[in-house]
């Protein structure tokens, strides 16, 4: 766990990462950035696979238990009585979407959310994000070729330029900050 803290938090973020990267990618340092600047602490999260040394994630039912259990930790830690946003990039942001509701998260943020297999549109992963059931934004490459979600009551799509690597923290920070804004104060309860 590597934390930004926040000097007056108003929330938190926890984020994670993707399956071939680590906490350093561009999506997730520009988010980071613009959570500070939002008055958010945020907590990045290194996959336990990826501390050891292993290239390839475990299980979905083993990253699930993990997060969910680094959550609570951060919940009942630095993070205490803060709302808190979850999210990651690609692979990241698959966990959040199915332990928010697990993690009482109060929103999603899904870097690159890899909505299929490359070339694969038949074995899609749209029910992850459908059963989000609080705010979640999607920041997504136009050129990405694991696919893109719909918008939908509950979710935002921001496309901005590139493709899954969503190499330009600058365009990923712009829009979770535009995003943030929108968001209801009470949400958050901020003032």
């Amino acid at each position: 766990m590597h934390l930004h803290p926040s000097d007056s938090p108003v929330a938190a973020l926890v984020l994670g990462h993707g399956a071939g990267g680590g906490i350093e990618s561009p999506d997730l340092v520009g988010a980071t950035k613009a959570a500070g600047s939002a008055g958010l602490s945020v907590g990045l999260v290194e996959q336990a696979y990826r501390v050891a040394g292993q290239r390839s994630p475990a299980p979905v039912s083993q990253l699930d238990a993990a997060w969910a259990a680094v959550v609570s930790q951060l919940r009942e830690g630095p993070f205490s009585g803060l709302p808190i946003l979850t999210g990651g990039r690609s692979l990241g942001a698959r966990v959040a979407c199915r332990t928010a509701a697990t993690t009482d998260s109060v929103a999603v943020l899904c870097l690159a959310f890899p909505l299929h297999p490359p070339g694969r549109p038949e074995k899609s992963r749209l029910p992850e994000l459908d059963a989000v059931k609080v705010p979640t934004l999607v920041v997504q490459g136009e050129s990405d070729p694991f696919g893109t979600p719909p918008d939908s009551p509950n979710r935002t799509l921001a496309r901005v330029p590139g493709t899954h690597a969503l190499k330009n923290e600058t365009t990923v920070g712009a829009a979770f900050s535009e995003w943030l804004a929108s968001l209801s104060s009470d949400l958050f309860e901020w003032t």
